[in-house]
């Protein structure tokens, strides 16, 4: 709380963009007055970009919602009326129930950014659904699967990479404007420690690739098979973890092997939809 009267700090997180900086927004008399880096986030340690400092115009938008709409006018007319979070609760828990009772299978939802994959996940499989998508599907989706896979989340929800341990970083395709605070500070304390190596994979040499150690200027759409060829040559060097893949990963889950059909390279699931183990 600040010394002046009717004035307050309040300690959140900034969502901009998804590098989650700590952020401390100063209210007078409860309305945003500017927002400034917190210097004891470890993310950000205080910086803060242009577009964090604008999150003060996301709030007041005029076209944010304040509460929930329901249609009253015919799809696609634009009438809708405000109504209460009880009423609304209501309406998705009866269309739910109905819906569960019948297949939990037909519902299928997509979740904007920003949503917790892990919850919707975790909402999606007590349902008994998985026809479930989010932002990341279309943007990061690379990232988040791999989050997902490795330490049960994508790395925006769970923090950032160890940056004061890694010895050996590969940067793929990484846009300055994109995660810009974290990558710069964790980049720059890379390059001030002995014995690491930054290495950046990106068709265009320019911003981070620039100052990378090795720069790989690898065609554009082939990033999958670059990666696929160097776990092969792992695999075959026998640099594997095999125990971190069979306790923390999906490696044991079965996959379909139909090439031709719809469902090859797939995981094999039960009746449940539960995946099957080697």
């Amino acid at each position: 709380m600040s010394n002046e009267q009717n004035i307050s700090i309040k300690t959140t997180t900034c969502y901009m963009c998804a590098c989650r900086c700590g952020i401390n927004v100063h209210l007078k008399d409860g309305r945003i007055k500017y927002i400034e880096g917190n210097p004891d986030h470890p993310v950000n340690k205080g910086v803060l970009c242009a577009k964090g400092s604008a999150g003060i115009m996301q709030h007041y938008s005029p076209a944010r919602l304040t509460s929930p709409l329901k249609r009253v006018g015919p799809r696609g007319s634009g009438e809708f009326e405000e109504i209460s979070w009880d009423e609304a609760m209501d309406i998705a828990t009866e269309k739910l129930r109905t819906v569960r009772e019948k297949d939990p299978k037909r519902l299928a939802f997509f979740t904007g950014r920003d949503q917790s994959q892990a919850l919707t996940g975790w909402f999606s499989a007590k349902f008994g659904t998985h026809n479930y998508a989010a932002h990341g599907g279309f943007c990061s989706v690379n990232m988040a699967a791999a989050g997902l896979y490795t330490i049960g989340g994508s790395f925006w929800e769970f923090g950032e990479p160890d940056w004061h341990a890694t010895k050996y970083f590969m940067m793929f395709g990484v846009a300055e404007d994109h995660d810009s605070n974290p990558i710069k500070k964790g980049i720059g304390t890379i390059k001030s420690r002995k014995g690491t190596k930054y290495v950046s994979v990106n068709p265009v040499q320019s911003g981070y690739a620039a100052i990378a150690d090795e720069w790989l200027g690898i065609r554009p759409g082939t990033d999958g098979l670059f990666i696929g060829a160097l776990i092969a040559e792992l695999l075959k060097a026998e640099k594997i973890d095999w125990d971190f893949l069979i306790r923390y990963t999906n490696s044991p889950w079965l996959v379909i092997d139909s090439p031709g059909t719809p469902y090859h390279g797939l995981f094999v699931r039960n009746g449940s939809g539960e995946p099957m183990c080697y």
